[in-house]
């Protein structure tokens, strides 16, 4: 059974111009890879649906839904960036890109439910594990994977689902989101100190935040993972696993700071695989977040694509 790769058109035409790291080259990056790879080849290719507001809602505030929506329409009209924040901007086509990031995850929730997938990535953008359940944040706009993660508690009715987030910035988003919900399990690997100066408090049995000096190096990652993230997946025995997938940790990428190669992300993969096989029937969504070294970007994704394939 081939790993789902969803993606869509729309996701490459939210542009905030040449000088922002968010750029559409980050998905190209990625499929280049796995074209030269012949990766792609063994993958289940689907152009990914647009969400619902109904979908939204389950994670978002009803403010903040029809705020995007309210100022995409405005936007529409004067044809210039709508600022957010200091990162985040509205453009032309990112309501459509945005809508059909989250709709992504939602797909690949449903295909792996149904048993039409055994696990799925998710090459889309803009990125979501900023974007808390009230506002937009460091270049989210909404929180893709939670709106994942919602779809499989309340539509799919499962009890336990584990979130893994190994960006080089801390989820702060998805975890304000599932902070009160038992069934979440969050784990997550992050620099600190770095944007956005948050999960550093204790751990909570459903919150294993790790984070990692300044040029920690994947000796460093791997420890954290294996110390602090198995024990807990292993208590918890996830239903489901999501992973954010994040690649700016990776020591080429300058914006990141810390130094993780392609093995890293290769390893850690299979190491969610085997959690997700004893627990989970082989269950995993993952979802693209950072990574803007386009280089690294590409050979990471396709190291972890490729675990997930187990090609």
């Amino acid at each position: 059974m081939p790993t789902v790769y969803l993606t869509h058109p729309a996701c490459l035409k939210h542009d905030l111009g040449g000088d922002h790291p968010e750029t559409p080259a980050r998905l190209h990056a990625i499929e280049d890879q796995l074209i030269a790879s012949g990766l792609m080849q063994l993958l289940d290719y689907q152009q990914a649906r647009s969400v619902t507001r109904e979908e939204l809602l389950l994670v978002h505030s009803v403010e903040h839904v029809d705020g995007m929506y309210a100022m995409a329409s405005v936007q529409q009209q004067t044809r210039t960036l709508v600022q957010l924040d200091d990162d985040t901007a509205l453009g032309p086509h990112t309501l459509e890109a945005a809508c059909f990031a989250a709709g992504a995850v939602v797909q690949a929730v449903d295909m792996v439910m149904a048993g039409e997938a055994l696990n799925a990535f998710c090459n889309v953008r803009p990125p979501g594990h900023h974007a808390n359940r009230h506002q937009a944040a460091g270049f989210c706009i909404f929180n893709n994977l939670a709106v994942g993660v919602a779809r499989a508690l309340h539509h799919h009715g499962l009890r336990r689902v584990a979130v893994v987030d190994f960006d080089v910035h801390h989820g702060d988003g998805t975890e304000a989101i599932f902070h009160d919900e038992p069934r979440v399990l969050m784990c997550s690997t992050f620099r600190h100190p770095f944007y956005p100066y948050s999960g550093t408090g204790p751990h909570s049995p459903h919150r294993i935040n790790v984070p990692l000096p300044a040029g920690a190096d994947g000796d460093r990652f791997r420890a954290a993972v294996t110390e602090f993230w198995l024990p807990a997946l292993q208590a918890f025995a996830p239903e489901m696993i999501f992973i954010s997938a994040g690649f700016d940790a990776h020591r080429e990428d300058e914006m990141g700071g810390l130094a993780l190669r392609e093995a890293d992300y290769a390893w850690v993969t299979r190491l969610l695989m085997q959690q997700a096989e004893a627990t989970a029937a082989g269950r995993i969504v993952s979802v693209l977040e950072g990574g803007y070294a386009l280089s690294a970007l590409g050979r990471s994704a396709c190291a972890h694509i490729r675990a997930l394939s187990a090609e």
